[in-house]
């Protein structure tokens, strides 16, 4: 699985040059800004006393294949909610991840809860698009965008009160997305290029975001003491994916991992 991170991002470059031919970036614009501000509602939520659980709905993975053959994708994030699900993440990319933009317009029209559009950022059109489907937040991946991309679509997603959620893998990232202004950083604990895991990854980088950003621990994620861990290291936010799309009753999973059950 050599690279799969240049591999989906360049399959999105292709689908965007035919999706502006079927909905111009003109009109795209126009959408964005007929639909409601969200004002920063997920990065509001994150700096809410206690840890922040954004829970996420994703048919498939790369590195799993199809996780939920059965797919009741309103049903699922309405079950995060009732379960207390502080934000809510919504894959869209279609090929790998097997996501769509009508789960995260559908979800998104549905929950009260702030939702993010998880997906590949590599084109402006995309974050235009996030806020014209109803999405509070969109993914911003330091490895995919240079310097200069990452701080314009950070001012982009200011412009339409959008939280911008800057993943990075390590330190260089870290000082990549510190040094263009985001102010919610994720730290992945998953190497997207290879897909390897490593759970202490983020804990090495706390400590060096400091309070310079709200922080995110993403990905490996499974249980009570994992979340302990994240808790006594001062993260806000985690975010879990296929743990909890594996639960099968995800509010005793939410509760078990809060430490309510």
């Amino acid at each position: 699985m050599a690279d799969i991170l240049e591999q989906i991002a360049e399959h999105n470059r292709m689908i965007y040059l035919d999706r502006k031919l079927e909905v111009s970036l003109s009109e795209v614009k126009d959408l964005a800004y007929a639909v409601p501000s969200s004002d920063f509602a997920f990065e509001k939520k994150l700096k809410e006393e206690g840890m922040s659980f954004i829970c996420e709905c994703k048919k498939a993975s790369p590195s799993k294949g199809v996780i939920a053959e059965d797919f009741p994708y309103l049903d699922i994030a309405k079950s995060y909610e009732a379960a207390g699900a502080s934000c809510i993440s919504v894959l869209t990319e279609p090929k790998w991840f097997m996501g769509s933009l009508d789960y995260l317009e559908e979800i998104s029209s549905e929950v009260s809860i702030p939702v993010l559009r998880k997906d590949f950022t590599i084109d402006e059109y995309m974050i235009y698009e996030a806020r014209a489907r109803k999405a509070s937040a969109v993914l911003l991946i330091c490895s995919i965008l240079d310097s200069n991309t990452l701080g314009k679509y950070l001012r982009l997603c200011d412009e339409l009160e959008l939280t911008a959620l800057v993943e990075a893998h390590d330190q260089n990232e870290c000082d990549m997305a510190i040094g263009e202004g985001a102010r919610v950083i994720g730290v992945n604990n998953r190497n997207l290029r290879d897909f390897t895991v490593d759970p202490a990854n983020c804990l090495r980088l706390r400590d060096y975001v400091g309070d310079k950003a709200l922080f995110v621990a993403e990905s490996g994620v499974k249980s009570r003491e994992d979340i302990e861990v994240l808790e006594k290291a001062g993260v806000d936010a985690v975010l879990i994916g296929e743990s909890m799309m594996r639960a099968e009753d995800k509010k005793s999973f939410l509760n078990s991992l809060k430490g309510l059950a």
